[in-house]
């Protein structure tokens, strides 16, 4: 549709594929020109490191994902300082997206959809992540992850987030709407009623009549 700017995976997603890795990201990263987030799987800086070299040479627009861990902010204050871009994940609290913004995080991913699930306010962490961003002028993005339904982008979006990550079903949600189906198919029935027909390429110029004629 040329809306979508970027793409996240997960090793769920990635394992969901039943592909060879880097068979499958090599096909992503032909197709997906923005920011493509891949994520680590070691639970030490030293393995998080290693990966997330190894991933960031894949291509200049990979941005490495980080555990919200003590050793991936380590990692993820080294990767900063490389010129690395990163996106901590599985963040649920506004202490954790502020660490990550200290250690030099690209992004930060709250993960409201699971908060909602757990009986909290999902959109509370991202209204507050923004406030302390703002208040001393974070330059981390706030990536709104987990996202279940339409709703979630549009107070997402009316908060300020910088960035959304969804499922498929839910941007075709937010494509769809009742009342456009019903007047797309009002438009349609009117126009074949009386049988009129667009004019086909190089036919309009040759059939119209000037606007002004000379004497």
């Amino acid at each position: 549709m040329g809306v979508l700017d970027g793409i996240t995976t997960n090793p769920t997603l990635i394992a969901k594929e039943n592909r060879d890795f880097l068979e499958l990201v090599s096909e992503i990263l032909q197709i997906v020109q923005g920011p493509v987030n891949l994520e680590v799987v070691s639970q030490n800086t030293e393995g998080m490191l290693q990966e997330a070299h190894n991933l960031a040479s894949l291509s200049p627009n990979v941005v490495v994902k980080c555990p919200m861990t003590s050793a991936g902010l380590v990692a993820v204050k080294t990767l900063s300082k490389e010129g690395i871009n990163t996106n901590v994940t599985l963040v649920f609290s506004p202490n954790q997206a502020l660490l990550a913004a200290k250690a030099g995080a690209t992004y930060v991913s709250p993960f409201i959809g699971r908060l909602d699930d757990a009986g909290h306010e999902g959109m509370k962490v991202i209204e507050d992540t923004l406030q302390i961003y703002r208040n001393y002028e974070i330059e981390t993005q706030v990536l709104v992850a987990s996202i279940r339904h339409p709703v979630h982008v549009v107070d997402a979006a009316k908060l300020g987030a910088h960035v959304a990550t969804m499922p498929p079903d839910v941007l075709e949600k937010m494509v769809k709407h009742p009342l456009t189906d019903i007047g797309l198919k009002r438009f349609l029935d009117d126009w074949q009623k009386v049988g009129l027909k667009l004019p086909e390429r190089g036919t309009l110029a040759a059939k119209a009549k000037p606007l002004v004629q000379r004497a």
